[in-house]
């Protein structure tokens, strides 16, 4: 079983931030397996289970700001027994230029405090990330500004084409493995 965790922030004032790619991803991914997110009992999720291929998967996203959502990740996959291996954690990306999908496992958070909190709580750093790039801030914007703002009207006209990349991408890294998916993304 996989679990798929867009990381993002609640509530309508940052429902269409830079900062909440994950969230707009998963709510694409429900979409595509005709259900909706519902608040769950491990709590601080809302989540959905589906099947994609032979393989049974936890859609989610959390409820509690993007800095401290280790711990409902965490509780999640305690409930469902998912091993750290098996996360598969999506999330917005200053280094990135918008547009851009990567697929990796592992590494280092990049001052990414989402994915900070998540690799403290499960005491790991080797989940599957796919990064969504939304690309600097113009001049000299603070970066925690830029990421909490909406995107430009010319980055929602191209932010479909994004998350269908990377539901496509997530897709098939439940149904051919990380390495196959990766390269298939990569070569894009």
């Amino acid at each position: 079983m996989y679990a798929v965790i867009g990381l993002g922030n609640p509530g309508e004032k940052y429902a269409r931030t830079r900062h909440n790619a994950g969230h707009m991803l998963i709510d694409v991914m429900a979409e595509r397996a005709g259900g909706s997110l519902k608040a769950h009992r491990a709590s601080g999720t809302h989540a959905l289970g589906a099947r994609m291929g032979e393989e049974r998967v936890i859609l989610a996203t959390c409820d509690s700001y993007m800095n401290t959502s280790g711990g409902p990740v965490k509780k999640l996959l305690d409930y469902y027994k998912v091993a750290p291996e098996n996360l598969i954690v999506i999330h917005d990306d200053l280094d990135l230029p918008f547009g851009t999908v990567k697929l990796k496992r592992g590494g280092g958070e990049g001052g990414h405090n989402g994915l900070k909190s998540i690799s403290s709580t499960t005491g790991t750093k080797n989940y599957i990330r796919l990064r969504l790039g939304i690309g600097r801030p113009p001049g000299r914007q603070d970066a925690a500004d830029y990421v909490l703002r909406p995107f430009s009207s010319a980055e929602r006209a191209d932010l479909p084409t994004l998350l269908e990349r990377g539901a496509d991408a997530i897709e098939d890294v439940i149904a051919i493995g990380l390495d196959k998916a990766t390269t298939r993304l990569h070569s894009l």
